[in-house]
């Protein structure tokens, strides 16, 4: 089909050629629908944006057992940490519970102190015997087996964290503070000081000279 268009007579005269038909010329065949007639080009299209995939192009192929090594390697990561984390936290309350553990048992040896002052005074005095004497030694034994230890006995050094002192003097017979007399003894419960020892402390003389200077 063409169409004709007349204007100036100067002017020759354009065809403009529009091919509607289904059936290609050369090969007689029926064409499908938007095909391009044989000797023609494609019309053009856009340029391709960065994700387009070009024919022709062969993506180089990924070894699936890397990939899998890969995936252990991660999970194999996340596991031990996870085995770390569990393993501190397990630490934790351990150390958690030894401590209220401990603490608990303080608290009752603490309220026992009295009944072991009452024994050691009977004692001095030569009141505990028979019976009572056996019991109280089970009492102390019992007690000494789950950490209580006494401490603040005379001719040890004066030490102001555990000894509290009640009364001071001074002689030439010892070369420091030294613990003479004991008025209460004291405690500990494993590294805790339940309670401070009441003792007499005795000081070095000064020497004759030494008080003329001063």
């Amino acid at each position: 089909m063409s169409e004709q268009h007349t204007g100036d007579p100067a002017e020759e005269p354009q065809v403009v050629v529009r091919d509607r038909r289904r059936i290609d010329p050369e090969t007689g065949q029926v064409r499908a629908e938007g095909e391009v007639p044989a000797g023609t080009h494609a019309p053009s299209t856009p340029e391709a944006g960065p994700d387009a995939v070009v024919e022709g192009i062969v993506e180089p192929e990924v070894d699936p057992t890397a990939a899998l090594k890969v995936q252990l390697d991660e999970r194999t990561a996340d596991l031990q940490r996870l085995q770390a984390e569990y393993a501190n936290y397990r630490k934790r309350v351990d150390r958690d519970r030894e401590q209220v553990l401990t603490s608990a048992k303080a608290a009752v040896v603490t309220d026992l102190l009295p009944v072991l002052d009452d024994v050691e005074r009977a004692a001095a005095h030569g009141d505990l015997t028979g019976a009572f004497k056996a019991v109280a030694e089970k009492l102390t034994n019992s007690l000494q087996k789950t950490g209580l230890e006494p401490f603040g006995h005379e001719g040890e050094p004066f030490d102001p964290s555990v000894h509290e002192a009640v009364q001071h003097n001074t002689s030439p017979e010892v070369s420091g503070p030294t613990v003479t007399g004991v008025l209460r003894r004291g405690y500990r419960f494993g590294d805790r000081v339940v309670r401070a020892a009441l003792v007499a402390v005795t000081d070095a003389e000064p020497a004759p000279a030494a008080a003329e200077e001063n």
